[in-house]
C-alpha cells in the first residue's frame, strides 16, 4: 500500500509538471482564486463574469474555482491593484487609466474625445490599440485578457449647476479616478479635480467634497450617484473599459489547458457584457430622469477644443512618446 500511494503521488506531481488535470468525475478544487472588482454585483460586468467562473468550473470538472468578490470588498482600486501585483489577489478588473498609475501607457485609450463611437472602439481596443496595451501590461507581473469589458463613455454630473460649456467647469471641484490623465484632463477644462478612489465617491459628493463627477450612464444608476447628484452633461469625453488582470505567478501556475478554458469564458464575458451595455443604454437614461436626474446635450467640439487650447493633447503626446501616439490616432482615424 505504502508503495502504490508513492507511485500515485508521483504520478500525480508528473501530471501537474506537465500541465494536465483531470476532466473526468467532478473533484475537489486544485485551484481556488479571486476575482476583485469595483463594481456592484448587479452590474452587468459581474453578472457575465460569475456566468464564466461557473462554466470554467464546470468545464474543469471543479479543478478550478474563482470567487467574485465584487463592490470594492477587497479594498480600493489602488489597493487592489497592489495586491494584484503581489499575488494577494488572483484576479482584478480595472480601468487602464488607473492601471496607468502603475504601467503609464494603459491610459491612451482614455484620451478625450479620441474614440468618438463604440464602432472605433472596438476596432481600436480589440485591434492594434489593445495589443499595443497589453504588450505593455506584460512587461509587468500581470497579464491581461485579450478582451476588455465594456464600462462606457463617461458623462458630467453634478450638484450646483449644469455644465452647458467648459466655462462651466471652472474652478468646480470635481471628483476624478486616482489618475494622473484624468487630473490633466479636469486641469485642461478649468476645473478643480480631486482624486478620490472609487469606494468613496458616493460619500465624497453626499458630504460636498467634491461637487461633481463623471462616469457612464449604467454606472451612475448601479452605484447610485444619482441620489447626491442634480444634472448630468452628456459629453461623453472619454470611453472607458476594464480589463480583466491575473496575476502572473497565479496564472502560471494553472496547466495549460485550464489556462484555455478559463481565458475562453472570460473572453466570451467580455463579449456578451458589451452587448448587454448597448441594451441598456436607453432605459438607464429613462431611469436616471425619473429618478430625478436633469440632462442636457453638450458641444463636443467645444471641450476638445478648450483641451486642445489648453495643451492637453500635446502633453500626453509627449508622455505616451510619437510611436504610440501613432497607433491611437491611427485607432482614432484622425489627428489628436
Amino acid at each position: 500500500m505504502t508503495i502504490t500511494a508513492t507511485r500515485r503521488a508521483a504520478l500525480a506531481g508528473s501530471a501537474a509538471t506537465l500541465g494536465l488535470f483531470s476532466i473526468g468525475t467532478a473533484r475537489a478544487a486544485d485551484f481556488t482564486y479571486k476575482f476583485a472588482t469595483n463594481l456592484p454585483t448587479s452590474h452587468p460586468l459581474n453578472v457575465r463574469l460569475q456566468e464564466a467562473f461557473d462554466r470554467i468550473k464546470a468545464e474543469t470538472n471543479g479543478a478550478l474555482v474563482i470567487n467574485l468578490f465584487p463592490n470594492n470588498q477587497l479594498g480600493s482600486d489602488t489597493d487592489v491593484l497592489q495586491q494584484l501585483r503581489t499575488g494577494a489577489v488572483e484576479f482584478f478588473t480595472l480601468s487602464g487609466i488607473i492601471l496607468s498609475t502603475f504601467i503609464p501607457t494603459a491610459s491612451i485609450s482614455g484620451i478625450g474625445f479620441a474614440l468618438p463611437d463604440y464602432d472605433t472602439v472596438w476596432k481600436a481596443m480589440d485591434g492594434p490599440l489593445g495589443a499595443l496595451i497589453r504588450a505593455e501590461i506584460a512587461k509587468q507581473p500581470i497579464v491581461a485578457f485579450e478582451k476588455i469589458y465594456d464600462n462606457g463613455f463617461r458623462h458630467l454630473t453634478t450638484s450646483t449647476k449644469p455644465i452647458n460649456s467648459p466655462d462651466d467647469l471652472k474652478g468646480v471641484k470635481m471628483r476624478v479616478p486616482v489618475s494622473p490623465l484624468w487630473t490633466s484632463m479636469f486641469r485642461g477644462f478649468g476645473a478643480s479635480p480631486i482624486s478620490i478612489n472609487g469606494a468613496e465617491l458616493y460619500s465624497a459628493l453626499q458630504t460636498k467634497v467634491a461637487d461633481g463627477q463623471e462616469n457612464p450612464l449604467v454606472a451612475i444608476w448601479v452605484t447610485k450617484i444619482f441620489e447626491v447628484q442634480k444634472y448630468l452633461a452628456l459629453s461623453g469625453h472619454m470611453w472607458d473599459g476594464y480589463w480583466p488582470l491575473a496575476n502572473k505567478r497565479a496564472w502560471n501556475a494553472l496547466p495549460k489547458d485550464m489556462q484555455a478554458i478559463a481565458a475562453k469564458h472570460i473572453n466570451q464575458g467580455a463579449v456578451d457584457q458589451r452587448a448587454d451595455l448597448a441594451a441598456l443604454g436607453g432605459s438607464t437614461r429613462k431611469d436616471l430622469e425619473a429618478a430625478g436626474i436633469v440632462f442636457n446635450e453638450v458641444d463636443k467640439a467645444a471641450f476638445r477644443d478648450r483641451l486642445r487650447e489648453a495643451g492637453f493633447y500635446k502633453e500626453w503626446r509627449g508622455r505616451y512618446g510619437e510611436q504610440n501616439w501613432k497607433v491611437l490616432e491611427q485607432a482614432a482615424g484622425s489627428e489628436l
